[in-house]
């Protein structure tokens, strides 16, 4: 017996959507607003978006976010899927429970409460911050997203093709490179990709740990809509809603049809 939508449920899910995506549609709408004024509507131009190319300030922040979110999510990528594969593969061993939490703390912890940590962390060993902290404080955070997703790959893994291959005499490491990595490729790559959008669009932790010469994007943003909004920021906004959505879109294709050749597999 199927549950039929009431009219407080539609009600509730429209209210719900509109107050989370009305307002990044009306940023966008404005990023191509003519007038000077944010909020007042002069017609259409693209004029903000070549002049946001012109502001040396704006891109020379957006090199430094992505640059930090490359390295973040190529370091996240590959401890997150060791330990992935610790934790499907060796079962059970002394001191599994805390490296579990270790490994999944970052995902339930207030970002303030991580950021402030790595920050006392970071001044702890004498470690200046700057690029290299953001970097790291990125990597902290972003790695157990992708544990999650290539973990959930590796639980529905078919050890018998590995064993398949070992027994026709590939040893242990050819085998996970000829057989396991390139199955379970479509879930390391959606991991990478949402690691680099995670860290893409991050402000508290990166405020927290930032320095001199490594002012990433959201922040330089941040700063200016304290000083007054200006249509730069707004195009800026739209640029990086665009990148981080469709990052997370392909990266949500790519755990779908990794699930779905698992699932084939199995049959």
């Amino acid at each position: 017996m199927r549950n039929r939508l009431s009219l407080f449920n539609v009600t509730s899910l429209v209210l719900g959507f509109a107050f989370l995506y009305v307002p990044i549609l009306l940023l966008v709408v404005y990023s191509f607003n003519a007038s000077r004024l944010v909020t007042v509507w002069g017609g259409f131009s693209t004029q903000w978006y070549g002049a946001l190319f012109r502001n040396e300030a704006l891109m020379d922040a957006a090199w430094v976010t992505v640059r930090i979110a490359l390295l973040s999510a190529s370091m996240a990528t590959v401890l997150g899927t060791l330990a992935a594969l610790a934790l499907t593969r060796y079962g059970r061993f002394t001191g599994r429970t805390l490296f579990t939490g270790m490994v999944y703390a970052p995902m339930v912890m207030p970002e303030v409460i991580t950021g402030l940590s790595l920050l006392l962390f970071f001044v702890a060993i004498g470690l200046d911050r700057g690029f290299w902290t953001i970097t790291l404080a990125h990597t902290t955070l972003t790695m157990c997203f992708v544990t999650v997703v290539v973990q959930a790959r590796l639980l529905t893994f078919d050890r018998s093709l590995e064993e398949a291959a070992m027994d026709l005499g590939a040893p242990p490491l050819k085998t996970f490179f000829a057989v396991t990595l390139p199955l379970i490729s479509p879930a390391i790559v959606a991991g990478f990709l949402l690691a680099f959008t995670l860290s893409l669009d991050d402000l508290v932790i990166a405020s927290f740990n930032t320095g001199p010469g490594a002012t990433t994007l959201p922040i330089r943003i941040y700063s200016q809509v304290r000083l007054g909004l200006s249509p730069e920021v707004n195009a800026a906004s739209t640029i990086l809603i665009s990148i981080v959505t469709v990052g997370v879109t392909i990266a949500t294709i790519l755990s779908k049809r990794s699930l779905m050749v698992s699932e084939r597999n199995a049959h």
